[in-house]
């Protein structure tokens, strides 16, 4: 039976398979951290408030689990869903320094090679994946040092996006794109310390997506 308490409950038992608080879960589902709380619970007059169906296919999607999962926890077979191992897809994992020497990459963007140490994705990605780890403080307040980013270089990307562009003489930076021409690529960023840039088409090596970011 559909009720009110079990779907919190499942809620709680999602996060809770994936080692994260409600509010972990809720910030990497792209939610306000407060989405799930117990005080969002109930309405002010003392209601049932219940989670908004996108809410709900947003932590779904973003802890790679199904709808058969997520029933199976509101249905009370949580011991069957506990049993069965969550499988998260691994990718490698490159620094900014060897992202900007030469031979890592192919022309589209990926890793060549092999021996590269791996990280798992908190989520399946929508293509090819990879990890760049942050080094230095270029890219704060966004991303700090240290932080891991996940780069989808098959991913189209649109203004706004945020994205990691590796340039022919070999410098690799995040930033935001502004806007995109068949001649230039404007380039916003992420630490306004840091000048915005403009480059020509000609001086691109390759433009990926940033889908994901550890913060």
């Amino acid at each position: 039976m559909l009720s009110h308490d079990r779907v919190w409950a499942a809620i709680d038992a999602l996060a809770e398979r994936h080692s994260l608080s409600v509010s972990g879960l809720a910030r990497r589902a792209g939610l306000d951290s407060t989405a799930f709380n117990k005080s969002k619970r109930l309405s002010a007059d003392g209601r049932p408030r219940w989670p908004s169906t996108e809410s709900l296919a947003k932590i779904i999607e973003a802890t790679g689990s199904s709808l058969d999962e997520f029933i199976s926890l509101i249905d009370g077979r949580k011991a069957l869903a506990d049993a069965l191992p969550v499988q998260r897809p691994t990718v490698p994992l490159v620094g900014f320094a060897q992202a900007g020497a030469g031979g890592f990459f192919d022309d589209a963007g990926f890793p060549v090679g092999h021996g590269w140490d791996l990280i798992e994705l908190p989520a399946p990605a929508g293509g090819p994946a990879y990890a760049l780890k942050v080094q230095g403080d270029s890219m704060l307040p966004l991303y700090r040092d240290g932080d891991v980013l996940i780069v989808e270089p098959g991913a189209s990307v649109r203004k706004g996006d945020r994205v990691v562009v590796k340039t022919v003489s070999g410098e690799v930076m995040a930033k935001v794109l502004s806007r995109q021409t068949a001649r230039t690529i404007s380039l916003v960023s992420l630490n306004p310390a840091h000048a915005d840039r403009e480059l020509s088409v000609e001086e691109v090596d390759w433009v990926a997506r940033i889908v994901w970011a550890s913060q």
